[in-house]
């Protein structure tokens, strides 16, 4: 049995040197001329990846609610094109709201008005939560679904026959860590990020005979207004930068990682530092010592929550005048 052991490692390690061999032999493709959409354009991470792309040669079709600041993000592109960078084409805009189930249809019908077809399909737009279940509304639950799932889910579907038909396409989904583990007052949004992760890994193995790739794409915390604009348990925004969202990865970084992974045309990939990347694996390997720590942080997140409730309590009931600081 030991003998045996040491050939299947190199034989194992043989095979994975070989996988990336071949990945990076991949990582010389490029978009180039091809026909990107983007969701959730106008802010974030999909502005980034629209200036990315831009930037690359893509033909760009930005997606978001709000016709202004598309319309914003289209004039930075444009006047960002210089003399020393590769072909680009003035992005096109199609204005939708991805939570509304009965607009997609339209607005996909529009995106393929734009060139004919889509080649690389970006699925980013996303809305994020804080709270705890006990004090969360199911209309909030409902309403992070539809957007972070929902959404993503319909216009892919939309857009799917087109690539189908041309027998070429790429699907890329912004997904989460959270979609592979999930923390303390998180459940809307790692729930909707754990749907989407099974989704498209479904879709990935379905429509790979008719050669169209997916990629599921899984960050760590960004340095966006995620978590401002993320809703609490009574569909409030939250309006506060958490300090891990401060401290996140810069978005125009992801945005090439994102590039990068469109290139390779990889299945996988996660973007997290080493302690969420470890948690992942920890989750699958020792999941009883993983639980014990996410109930020990939630722990700790409702005792500094009492604190902070305690502490304004007391200045509230300070009298007049007296000193506060």
């Amino acid at each position: 049995m030991g003998g045996a052991t040491l050939p299947l490692v190199l034989t194992t390690l043989g095979v994975l040197l070989l996988y990336r061999i071949l990945t990076r032999l991949r990582s010389n493709g490029s978009v180039q001329g091809l026909v990107v959409v983007i969701t959730g354009a106008s802010s974030g991470l999909g502005k980034e990846c629209a200036r990315v792309f831009h930037a690359a040669g893509a033909r760009l079709v930005v997606c978001g609610r709000d016709a202004g600041r598309l319309q914003q993000v289209v004039q930075e592109l444009t006047a960002s094109t210089t003399a020393t960078q590769k072909q680009t084409f003035s992005p096109s805009t199609v204005i939708f709201d991805l939570a509304k189930a009965d607009t997609i249809g339209k607005a996909a019908e529009e995106i393929l008005k734009c060139y004919g077809h889509v080649d690389v399909l970006i699925n980013n737009a996303g809305i994020s939560y804080r709270g705890n279940i006990l004090d969360t509304h199911i209309s909030v639950q409902r309403e992070v679904m539809e957007t972070n799932y929902f959404g993503p889910i319909s216009l892919t579907q939309a857009l799917l026959p087109s690539m189908v038909h041309r027998r070429s396409g790429h699907i890329v989904v912004i997904s989460s860590v959270q979609g592979k583990i999930a923390i303390p007052s998180r459940s809307a949004y790692a729930a909707s990020k754990h749907a989407t992760q099974a989704f498209f890994d479904c879709l990935r193995a379905e429509i790979e005979q008719n050669g169209i790739s997916v990629t599921v794409i899984s960050p760590g915390y960004i340095q966006t207004d995620l978590s401002i604009n993320a809703v609490t348990g009574d569909g409030s925004k939250y309006g506060i930068m958490d300090k891990a969202t401060a401290a996140g990865q810069n978005p125009r970084d992801v945005a090439h990682a994102v590039l990068k992974a469109v290139c390779q045309r990889s299945s996988d990939v996660l973007l997290a530092g080493t302690l969420p990347s470890v948690a992942v694996y920890l989750r699958t390997l020792w999941p009883a010592l993983f639980f014990k720590l996410m109930s020990s942080r939630a722990r700790k997140e409702q005792k500094l929550k009492e604190n902070l409730l305690t502490f304004g309590s007391r200045t509230l009931r300070r009298p007049p005048g007296q000193d506060q600081t």
